[in-house]
């Protein structure tokens, strides 16, 4: 029998072999009676700076005879570990194999479960392999050189490759263990399984990315590269194959639209073919930076810097109820640095990235405001993205036009005035920073919204909008701005065989939940159909 106990406290310099005696302790049996323990979930309890402890959830394996110890004791509960298995194949013909479209944490978890499954996906990046695209992202960033199909959204592992890693998510779902387990066999941390807030790190999750692919080919499957679809061939209602660079066609019966949130091209080109989707509501607003050694010092008091606890994250949200909207840091990046995001020419847009050592000197976050529908609709389900394009021209042709960013200290910001120098915080962002008054760049009930979360931030943590906290603008990427409307069973609602998923058809909100919801869509296509006989 395993049981899952949760509350087990040591203090922050206690062993965790101490874990097995707190664990009888608690069930009020002998240590004897305890075959293995596994962690299944840890997290930092620093509500008492003077006396920080770890928290854990363990699984415990115990012997026979002793269920009596459930009686009465919420912080004890059963534990199913049975492991998760790939669904039976169903019995619709299928002709050719499924195609899938991008290769961010959506493709390839939906193509790596149709692999396993014997499918043999193909799978079609606009994009280049991981280890060129880093080459030509750092050329961007370090000589302002765009290449509009191999950047930060753009390429093999989407757009999720150039940030924090970051592996939380809202969803609860026994897929997200599936995820993660297989991180870990590509190389991943094990710790990822039971850290509160895991993260890979870029740097991490490059390679991890890599071994992926490599391990759905070697299952049957393929990869492309250098190719974009520039048209689904729909008859009739149904899918009948894909174009790619507007040359070659590939028969297909099943295609998952799998692309990121910044695929406006292909928006455009669904949306032109009648495929059912809808404006939805993301966030825009801007990046600050602090020292990460004054967020370690506010979280941490005394233990700031120790090893066991590594660089401190926040998260903050305010809404105000005169206004009806929110304001909310998103994305925050420990020891991590903004970088320079943009796919498209005449565009500046920010993000934020850290490596698996979250080692640098600053902390960033994004601070973004909600934007509805009625904020930018015009009858077009794309003006979201019309939206997005204005701010981002914006925020290029006033730094200069040669992708660097504007920037604002926030003392200068909340009074509406142009910065001329820096204060003890100086920018990470990668080509370079000018001095702008951001209200500028951003609609005015953003900016407006802006300076009342940063006032109400600043009595969270003291300090957060300190004079020098620096401002780098603009982030306009946070999620889709459309949603491709789909049925139950994954399928487009009007295109027979198009299965729109992740976070680019407005499904999912992170490298966890993206790649669950690959993997549900996998399982729909396994239950339904055969194997393809060409």
């Amino acid at each position: 029998m395993i049981l899952r106990i949760h509350q087990i406290r040591l203090e922050i310099n206690e062993d965790e072999s101490g874990l097995k005696a707190a664990a009888a302790k608690r069930l009020g049996i002998n240590e004897k009676d305890i075959l293995n323990i596994e962690i299944a979930r840890k997290s930092v309890d620093a509500r008492n700076k003077n006396r920080i402890f770890f928290v854990y959830s363990i699984d415990v394996e115990l012997r026979d005879g002793i269920e009596f110890i459930l009686k009465e004791n919420r912080d004890v509960q059963k534990v199913d570990k049975t492991p998760y298995c790939i669904p039976s194949r169903g019995d619709k013909p299928l002709k050719n194999r499924p195609v899938i479209i991008g290769s961010g944490p959506a493709g390839l978890f939906a193509g790596l479960i149709l692999a396993k499954a014997g499918f043999s996906p193909l799978i079609l990046e606009r994009g280049k392999p991981v280890e060129e695209r880093v080459k030509d992202v750092e050329k961007f960033w370090n000589e302002g050189k765009l290449n509009s199909v191999s950047n930060v959204q753009f390429g093999e592992g989407g757009a999720g490759t150039f940030s924090d890693g970051k592996l939380t998510t809202r969803i609860k779902d026994r897929r997200c263990e599936v995820v993660l387990r297989e991180f870990v066999s590509c190389g991943a941390p094990e710790a990822i399984l039971y850290e509160n807030k895991p993260h890979l790190g870029t740097d991490v999750l490059r390679r991890i990315i890599k071994k992926q692919r490599e391990r759905i080919i070697s299952l049957g499957g393929e990869v492309r590269f250098d190719s974009l679809v520039t048209k689904i061939e729909i008859t009739k209602g149904k899918v009948r194959g894909v174009v790619v660079n507007d040359r070659a066609f590939v028969p297909a019966q099943v295609v998952i639209a799998a692309t990121g949130h910044s695929a406006r091209d292909t928006y455009r080109m669904l949306e032109a073919q009648g495929v059912n989707l809808v404006p939805k509501s993301f966030a825009i607003g801007v990046r600050i930076e602090h020292k990460q050694e004054f967020i370690d010092r506010v979280h941490y008091g005394k233990y700031a810097g120790h090893p066991e606890l590594g660089a401190a994250e926040y998260h903050l949200s305010y809404t105000d109820k005169n206004m009806n909207r929110g304001v909310y840091t998103f994305c925050m990046c420990p020891g991590g640095y903004v970088v320079a995001a943009a796919s498209e020419a005449g565009r500046v847009v920010t993000n934020g990235m850290s490596y698996r050592a979250r080692d640098g000197e600053n902390a960033n976050s994004a601070v973004v405001v909600t934007v509805h529908p009625q904020d930018f609709y015009t009858g077009n389900p794309l003006s979201g993205i019309d939206f997005q394009r204005k701010w981002e021209g914006k925020a290029f042709e006033l730094a200069g036009g040669d992708y660097t960013a504007p920037y604002q200290r926030v003392e200068d910001f909340l009074k509406n005035r142009q910065s001329f120098n820096f204060g003890k915080i100086k920018p990470t962002y990668k080509p370079g920073v000018a001095p702008v008054d951001l209200n500028e760049c951003l609609p005015s009930f953003v900016s407006e919204m802006i300076k009342r979360g940063l006032s109400f931030f600043d009595r969270k943590i003291r300090g957060f909008a300190d004079k020098d906290a620096l401002l780098t603008g603009v982030e306009t990427r946070t999620s889709s701005p459309i949603r491709i409307l789909r049925k139950q069973d994954y399928q487009s609602e009007n295109v027979e065989g198009l299965y729109p998923i992740g976070e680019g058809a407005g499904y999912a909100g992170g490298i966890v939940s993206a790649a669950v919801d690959g993997i549900k869509c996998g399982e729909e296509i396994i239950k339904t159909f055969s194997l393809p006989t060409a």
